[in-house]
């Protein structure tokens, strides 16, 4: 049997971060069994649609290069993949449904509604909506004063529907606590848990991987598939993911307070601070699912060999900013220089930097950035939160790093001797600078620290950062001593 997979987002905003989890999991199982992984618009709620949210949706698996084998923008034999192109199909559905004699015209009011809820109140019982009898001279009347009506699915009572879920396990439900389901809503909409449904049997999904949320709505869906005739998929209902050091959701509400912690629960944050991006498949694919106890680094191939269903944890999994910052530190380390360019330079154009299109004196000073940053680099933004002084002629002085370096008997002096000593050099290179100034620090009797800390501050602005010869260097002859200039006066002036 073939594999197809699905994930179907609503573009009522941003891809939050346990929903691109479970993409990766349909994706992966997708890939390992050699199936296709199908993107599916779940556009059908337009009262909520975020016309950009669509975009960010395509371009953010794109970014993850976890491309879609049928979806938007790539066709396929089951399209189109948005669900409110897919009008057509549902009216068809509908009418099979009430052939079937399952669903019915549901002319009931909100009073009506509310008469049932104060019963089912008094009774001590939950609410569930069922079939209103109405007479025939009564349905006459509503369908010529063209009452608006719903469209329900009528629950058969009594019966115990079991679901052999690939993550929890068996999971049985009764009917008699689902009440009659709205599948179409008086203006002609269709409703996720009739759509949605439609949507997979036509499109033959065989799994269907989902959050654990949707769990409930499994069990009115398989009375759907029922009905229409259709052999239901296999599901897997995966946890969600919790708040770090906690078994709590994690909640858009609190989006501000995860940010002031450190903590990114939306997809396009992580881009926008530059993470790779197979650190982050890496990091999710981590996050519920393990092959075994110790590994934690698995490369893409890796991971499409090795998953499977059956290693998925049925209990939430909290999010690791700190585990992931290692992981993204790794595969950082082990990339090769051109990705290292290529992500880098979209982040030094933003903060203007570099030209666009970068030069080629540019790109020559970014690769030496880059090796000059060494292991500090762990996303591509930090060449510029680290770097910004290779780039920029004007240098910003870190307040701490000059009240400990620079505010101090006798340095003002020393920076002098030591923009004389770099005036002096030659050749303006690696060795001859580091002896030159391991040289002045034998000679004037200073400890190295003392004469290399102040000297790093007053020509990058930074207390810590690459070795101070590659920042000599790289920074140039002039722009030292410009910088040294301007450490002085500032020194002198107070400021």
């Amino acid at each position: 049997m073939t594999v197809r997979t699905r994930f179907a987002p609503s573009p009522t905003g941003y891809l939050h971060i346990g929903g691109v989890r479970t993409a990766l999991f349909n994706w992966l199982l997708a890939k390992r069994h050699g199936g296709q992984f199908i993107l599916r618009i779940d556009d059908t709620d337009q009262e909520r649609h975020v016309d950009e949210a669509v975009g960010k949706i395509v371009d953010g698996f794109r970014w993850l290069d976890m491309l879609w084998d049928e979806g938007p923008e790539v066709g396929g034999p089951h399209g189109p993949y948005y669900q409110s192109q897919r009008q057509h199909l549902y009216r068809e559905a509908v009418d099979k449904l009430i052939a079937a004699g399952v669903v019915y015209r549901d002319y009931s009011t909100d009073a009506e509604r509310e008469v049932g809820r104060e019963a089912a109140k008094k009774a001590k019982q939950p609410y569930r909506f069922r079939r209103i009898e109405y007479s025939d001279a009564d349905l006459k009347r509503f369908e010529d004063e063209g009452r608006p009506f719903a469209l329900r699915f009528e629950v058969p009572t009594g019966r115990t529907l079991v679901l052999n879920d690939l993550v929890k396990g068996e999971v049985s439900f009764n009917t008699d606590e689902i009440g009659d389901f709205v599948i179409v809503r008086p203006g002609g909409q269709p409703l996720y848990n009739f759509a949605s449904v439609v949507d997979d049997v036509e499109m033959r999904i065989t799994h269907v991987v989902r959050a654990e949320e949707h769990l409930s709505n499994t069990f009115p869906q398989l009375l759907v598939l029922e009905a229409l005739g259709a052999t239901p998929p296999a599901f897997a209902h995966v946890p969600y993911v919790a708040e770090p050091g906690s078994h709590a959701k994690m909640s858009k509400r609190k989006t501000e307070e995860y940010e002031k912690r450190g903590i990114l629960i939306f997809l396009h944050q992580y881009i926008e601070r530059g993470y790779l991006p197979h650190a982050l498949v890496n990091y999710l694919a981590r996050l519920g699912w393990s092959f075994d106890d110790t590994q934690e680094l698995f490369t893409r191939a890796e991971l499409i060999e090795k998953f499977s269903l059956g290693r998925v944890n049925s209990s939430p999994a909290s999010l690791d900013p700190d585990k992931l910052f290692w992981i993204e530190g790794h595969w950082m380390k082990e990339a090769p220089m051109e990705e290292k360019v290529a992500g880098a330079i979209p982040f030094l154009k933003a903060a203007g930097l570099v030209s666009d299109p970068i030069s080629d004196d540019d790109r020559a000073l970014l690769e030496a950035v880059i090796l000059a940053l060494g292991d500090r680099m762990k996303t591509f933004s930090d060449v510029v939160k680290l770097g910004r002084f290779f780039f920029d002629d004007e240098v910003a002085y870190d307040p701490d790093a000059v009240k400990k370096r620079l505010r101090k008997p006798g340095v003002p002096e020393m920076l002098r001797e030591l923009d004389a000593l770099l005036a002096e050099t030659e050749p303006y290179d690696l060795p001859t600078l580091e002896k030159a100034v391991h040289d002045y620090a034998e000679k004037s009797g200073r400890k190295m620290g003392d004469v290399v800390n102040p000297l790093r501050v007053a020509t990058t602005g930074q207390g810590v950062g690459p070795g101070l010869y590659d920042c000599l260097f790289l920074v140039g002859r002039d722009r030292c001593r410009a910088r040294i200039a301007k450490a002085i006066g500032m020194l002198e002036a107070g400021a």
